[in-house]
């Protein structure tokens, strides 16, 4: 049974020392996660780790072995402690660090014991659900793991004799000992910040030296096809100095536009980790912008990565066919033909004032069309089956699947107002069973969610010379609701809300790295969910009975509410973006 050593403490002479000068700017490439600060001011002191001592079990002090892994200072020193002098030595720790759900640890077939009392050896499994790459990248999986650990009584006390290579940490312990933030890199085409999800140590010095020193090595693996650096590699972090503040080298050949490009991102990432400025910044010597010896989010607020809850972000409801406004507790048709028709099947609305709506062309097909929410719509693709479009960042293209496997891209012109079509290169994901069901484009369009025969999945949109998109990097998340996703969206800090056919768990949140899913409240609903959309305030549901909504930031609430204006009427919510 698991047991936590309370009784007995060791403290650590360095609290898992930083791996980084404020003068560094770059960082080892053959190493595991780093160790970094979460830039929040604690008054804890050292990070108290445990060590083995007299008398405990060796089946216990191997559950202590991997609580101290989870600190990764000195080259895993913590760890190392439960080792004996040769297995010390010969443990490499480097590489990813490979997160599992829990551990289970039983003594071994009697065929690898050891018949001396002095010697014990255990079977250890568990799920390897992701692993930690270099820069605290995190990257779902799901595979099984199994080793033999050797253990050897030495100075009274069992240690480790013999291990496999590499590092295993508890989803509970990466829970404890790290802490997530993101850093902020742009789209490939728009000025549009990307978030990049990085788990960092808490027990680290608490310096945005660190983090800055990640944000100038550039995105992780998993999104650096969609994305691009607002400054080039020649660009230097120099360190920070308590009178001139951060300072940067390399700038000199950026125009204007790529100086307010790279601050803006430098600010909103040193913010979202906890900073709230204002920043003093110097780029080779003088001011990184143009007349502005601080700098703070205000001064870049067009560039604000999440949605904000002040977004002119309006609600519409799909209902028997027609498409609804909801205002102020009223729900009243839009003024073109979608509010009266009865032939609506699915619709997503951009805040360009554009809407793609999936409508019925007769008794085998659908049709996609595109344009004014209250003019005339053009015709796009027709199928036997289309999925619900979704717009993308400008909210000039819109996506859709036609017959579960053809991912298509229609673009209306801004200047002409004229529809073209061209196929989304989705090959990287021919090899995953199923029909796409549910396809949605994220805020910024750098990536993109899907439900692939119940199962969920999110993959980065890469964008070629010639503007062709292609889907790449696509990895399962949330394996706690495979088989049973029916709908999904995107909420505002760039996780996923997913209903699913579940009666005991009908609504899940999925964070956007696949490092956790979670329950949402249940309450009243009643599965299955077969519609979610998010705005920045709100999230709303259809279950089996009606269309509902709670706040999202109230996550302590039990009941969802019926939407004033539609009680009485199950529709669908659609919310603009």
């Amino acid at each position: 049974m698991f047991r936590y050593n309370y009784r007995r403490w060791a403290v650590l002479s360095t609290a898992a020392a930083v791996l980084f000068a404020s003068g560094c700017s770059t960082l080892p490439n053959n190493t595991g996660p780093q160790v970094v600060g979460t830039y929040q001011k604690q008054d804890d002191g050292p990070e108290e780790v445990i060590a083995p001592q007299p008398g405990d079990d060796p089946d216990l002090t191997l559950r202590d072995f991997y609580q101290a892994s989870a600190v990764p200072g000195n080259d895993h020193e913590a760890a190392r402690g439960f080792l004996t002098d040769n297995a010390r030595g010969a443990w490499d720790a480097s590489g990813e660090v490979m997160v599992v759900d829990s551990l289970d640890i039983v003594t071994a077939p009697a065929n690898k014991q050891s018949s001396k009392d002095n010697e014990r050896a255990f079977t250890v499994r568990g799920t390897i659900i992701g692993r930690l790459k270099s820069g605290g990248a995190y990257v779902p999986e799901n595979e099984g793991y199994e080793a033999v650990i050797y253990m050897k009584m030495q100075d009274d006390r069992w240690r480790i004799d013999g291990l496999p290579a590499g590092v295993v940490m508890e989803r509970n312990e990466m829970r404890n000992h790290y802490t997530p933030q993101s850093l902020y890199f742009y789209k490939q085409t728009n000025d549009v910040l990307v978030p990049d999800r990085r788990w960092l140590y808490k027990g680290g010095e608490q310096s945005e030296s660190t983090l800055i020193t990640l944000l100038m090595e550039g995105p992780s693996a998993s999104i650096a096809p969609a994305t691009r650096r607002a400054a080039g590699e020649n660009v230097t972090y120099a360190g920070y100095d308590r009178e001139a503040g951060y300072q940067f080298e390399g700038l000199v050949d950026l125009d204007a536009h790529d100086r307010t490009l790279f601050a803006a991102q430098l600010v909103w990432t040193l913010s979202e980790a906890g900073h709230a400025g204002p920043f003093k910044v110097k780029a080779d010597g003088g001011d990184l912008v143009e007349g502005m010896d601080t700098l703070s989010v205000d001064d870049f607020a067009d560039y604000n990565p999440e949605e904000s809850s002040t977004s002119l972000s309006k609600l519409y409801a799909l209902n028997e066919g027609n498409l609804l406004e909801v205002d102020d507790g009223v729900a009243e048709p839009v003024k073109s033909t979608l509010g009266s028709s009865g032939d609506v099947q699915s619709v997503d609305v951009a805040d360009s004032g554009l809407v793609a709506a999936v409508r019925r062309k007769s008794n085998k097909d659908f049709s996609l069309q595109i344009g004014e929410i209250d003019g005339q719509l053009q015709d796009s693709v027709d199928g036997p089956t289309l999925a619900r479009p979704t717009f993308e960042y400008n909210g000039q293209a819109a996506w859709t699947v036609v017959d579960g496997d053809r991912i298509v891209r229609v673009v209306r012109s801004k200047t002409t107002g004229r529809i073209s079509e061209s196929e989304v290169d989705a090959r990287s994901i021919d090899d995953i069973d199923g029909e796409i069901s549910v396809i949605r484009l994220s805020h910024s369009g750098a990536r993109v969610a899907m439900i692939i025969d119940g199962h969920v999945y999110i993959a980065a949109v890469a964008q070629s010379s010639s503007g062709d998109k292609r889907i790449v990097n696509a990895r399962e998340v949330g394996p706690e609701v495979s088989g049973s996703a029916l709908s999904l969206d995107w909420n505002a800090d760039g996780s996923l809300i997913v209903g699913t056919s579940s009666s005991q768990s009908p609504v899940w949140r999925i964070e956007q790295d696949g490092s956790s899913a979670s329950t949402m409240p249940t309450g009243n609903i009643t599965a299955p969910v077969v519609a979610v959309a998010t705005s920045p305030t709100k999230l709303f549901i259809t279950d089996s009975h009606a269309m509902l909504e709670l706040p999202s930031t109230v996550m302590d609430e039990t009941n969802w509410r019926e939407v004033s204006g539609l009680q009485g009427r199950r529709s669908s919510p659609i919310v603009s973006n």
